[in-house]
């Protein structure tokens, strides 16, 4: 592949609902520019883009795959994202590193809930954006229904550029309203528009001319003045419109067929903005020093890394885009976030799951290079003398949790490890090690998210795992103040052990422990304290009466015995440990959930089934909003309520509704539930007896 300056390069992201055809138009286009020779299929599995083992087993996108289209000269970065939208991650990081947003309509289904999700990530990112009503050779195809089912829903005008060439079987192709030409098939030579179609065309051009004209002053005069305006400005004013994003210009085509393809290019060349056409790039240095970053090869040099892979046979692949600067095979870079030097080994240009060798990338490029040693996913590369940090994405907090269990013993060992690597690749993939129920958590944005992953670690890293609902990290605490004693007293022929605890216990605010020595006149040595506090740290993490770890409890030691020859520090320690148990059972013992602050998102029908399905949640809600149409919900939920709450809401809003959690505070478990638990962990403890 030949190089590619600033100006001839489009970074493009293939986003929409699942099944709207990203990946069959990567394909057809791939093809139609002779990429390969024959149209690969999902259900073969022989697609450029979806290239990893689940993608084929499953038949949808799981990954962002790039694949760069030449066409007149112009390298288009196609990066092909999963529409599903557990896997809304990869959308994001590839938004953050594009210049425009291609959105792939279904044109019987019209507007569905993926398309939404790109919709509003490409507002947020402010990217252009364009759209393709896809699949326009299928049954039931509706060119007009698809368009007004997505105007609907956005403010921006829709601006078709295109239109049908007929609809169902009878599609045949598009007619441009650039160019006043009717294009069949993939649409290399241009026929006068059929008579039966020249009416609807005159007026989409004139809608057309008159969109152009809004986009400069001088252009809306001079249109106001002489009526029309010429095929420069038309496409000049189209540009203006697009980037400012008053209008998303409109195309169709039937991708699986190769309907429609060459214009469709011709537009992606001629409007979509390259890396040139971007705003200076925001930055920061180490000092935290704002700067911005122009565009050009002369510049500073920066690139910001996207997406990692872990592989255990070709080993990490790194994903980068440069936003100054050129980057050159073979040279040592400077990863300014961990502050370590990487080299540039084997650079390339991804090409789905290939590489094709490259020595140099200019500015706005995408590139991959392997094996580097500490770079992941957020880093900016840069030198070691002008050391620059691009800022990251930002991506939802997981909202779905498994508790993960190794099945064997080597599986145990290699778990952490792996975990780190399938998180590395995936930023809202997430996992720690729970304390109070000891259990290793796996959160992800929901069930196929974590399967996925799951299988991943299975399949490429040989970690078996098994999994189950994550128990709750609830917390033991007391409600009054109780005193208890405790003698531990052993004799087994020679040297015994003793030691005499008395204590007290009572509730503490705004602190998790305190111990205190208030033993007066000496009935216990000084050098025992640690020991008898040991003992009720240790039981502290076990908990008393439902196994859970105890918090904000102060302890107080105030009197006890030791022995001249018997007393040992261990002796204190099981002293220290029973007589708190003693004191903590008898001082009110309750339990403490963790409550979550959620925001739920769904379309205003199904507001009252949201409200009522709270309710039966113990939620107690703080606000309700409307936002563009939509209702939103602010309401505090206990955490057990709300582990499987992302397939609910689903089901409930037909995949329409979203919502987002966050940890706010720990909140006491009414009682008649907290019973149940306790009940459970004394079950629990007599099975284990048996």
């Amino acid at each position: 592949m030949k190089e590619y300056k600033t100006e001839s390069i489009r970074n493009i992201v293939l986003a929409s609902h699942s099944s709207a055809g990203k990946t069959m138009l990567v394909e057809a286009l791939a093809n139609f520019t002779g990429i390969t020779t024959r149209l690969g299929q999902i259900e073969d599995g022989t697609t450029i883009a979806d290239y990893d083992d689940e993608e084929i087993r499953r038949g949808i996108s799981l990954f962002t795959a790039v694949v760069p289209i030449e066409y007149k000269n112009t390298k288009l970065n196609m990066l092909d994202t999963p529409g599903y939208t557990d896997f809304i991650g990869e959308v994001i990081s590839a938004m953050r590193v594009a210049d425009g947003v291609l959105i792939l309509v279904d044109s019987v289904a019209g507007l569905e809930v993926g398309t939404e999700m790109a919709l509003q990530y490409s507002e947020q990112f402010n990217l252009p954006k364009m759209m393709l009503i896809n699949k326009m050779e299928r049954e039931n195809a509706n060119f007009q229904k698809a368009l007004q089912s997505v105007q609907d829903h956005v403010e921006p005008r829709l601006l078709p550029l295109q239109l049908p060439w007929g609809e169902k079987a009878d599609f045949k192709g598009v007619i441009d309203l650039l160019s006043m030409k009717a294009y069949a098939g993939e649409g290399k030579e241009g026929v006068e528009i059929p008579a039966e179609f020249k009416d609807q065309a005159e007026e989409a051009h004139l809608a057309l001319v008159e969109a152009a004209a809004e986009g400069e002053d001088a252009l809306l005069e001079k249109y106001f003045e002489e009526g029309d305006l010429s095929d420069q400005e038309i496409m000049r004013g189209l540009r203006s419109t697009i980037k400012s994003g008053n209008f998303i210009p409109v195309f169709v085509g039937a991708a699986a067929h190769k309907i429609g393809l060459a214009p469709l290019l011709d537009v992606l060349v001629n409007l979509m903005p390259s890396p040139a056409d971007a705003a200076p790039a925001a930055a920061t240095t180490p000092k935290g020093e704002d700067i911005s970053l122009e565009p050009k090869d002369d510049g500073p040099l920066a690139a910001y890394v996207w997406k990692t892979t872990a592989d255990p046979f070709v080993g990490k692949q790194t994903f980068f885009r440069v936003y100054s600067g050129t980057m050159k095979a073979d040279e040592r870079v400077w990863n300014s976030n961990k502050e370590e030097e990487e080299r540039l080994a084997g650079m390339q240009i991804p090409m789905g799951k290939d590489g094709i060798p490259t020595s140099v990338l200019h500015c706005g490029d995408i590139g991959l290079v392997a094996k580097l040693s500490v770079t992941t996913t957020g880093d900016t590369l840069c030198t070691k003398d002008n050391p620059i940090i691009l800022p990251g994405a930002s991506y939802p907090n997981a909202l779905y949790q498994v508790a993960l269990f190794p099945k064997t013993q080597s599986d145990a060992a290699k778990l952490s490890n792996t975990l780190n690597r399938l998180c590395e690749e995936d930023m809202t993939l997430s996992w720690h090690n729970e304390p109070a129920t000891r259990q290793t958590i796996l959160q992800g944005m929901g069930d196929q998210h974590i399967d996925v992953a799951i299988r991943r670690a299975e399949n490429k890293f040989q970690l078996g795992l098994n999994t189950e609902e994550p128990k709750i990290p609830y917390e033991e605490r007391i409600s009054r103040e109780n005193s208890a004693m405790y003698r531990h007293k052993k004799q087994t022929g020679g040297a015994g052990q003793f030691g005499e605890v008395h204590l007290k216990v009572s509730p503490l605010e705004n602190e998790d422990f305190e111990f205190s020595n208030d033993v007066f006149g000496g009935s216990i040595s000084n050098n025992y304290m640690p020991s008898i506090e040991k003992g009720i740290r240790s039981l502290m993490k076990e908990g008393v009466v439902a196994g859970y770890p105890i918090h904000n409890v102060k302890v107080s030691v105030f009197d006890g015995k030791e022995h001249p020859v018997d007393s040992k520090p261990i002796a204190f320690e099981i002293a220290g440990r029973e007589a708190f148990k003693l004191a903590f059972k008898g001082a009110g013992a309750v339990l403490f959930e963790p409550i979550m602050r959620v925001t739920v998102v769904v379309p205003e029908s199904n507001m009252g089934d949201v409200l009522g399905d709270m309710n039966s949640r113990r939620a107690r809600v703080q606000g309700m909003d409307t936002q563009k149409g939509r209702s939103v919900v602010n309401a505090n939920v206990p955490l057990a309520e709300m582990l499987r709450y992302t397939t609910t809401l689903r089901s409930m809003s037909g995949g329409r509704g979203y919502f987002t959690m966050e940890f706010d505070h720990y909140e006491m478990v009414p009682q008649h539930l907290a019973a149940e638990i306790i009940e459970a962990k004394r079950r629990a403890d007599e099975e284990k007896e048996d």
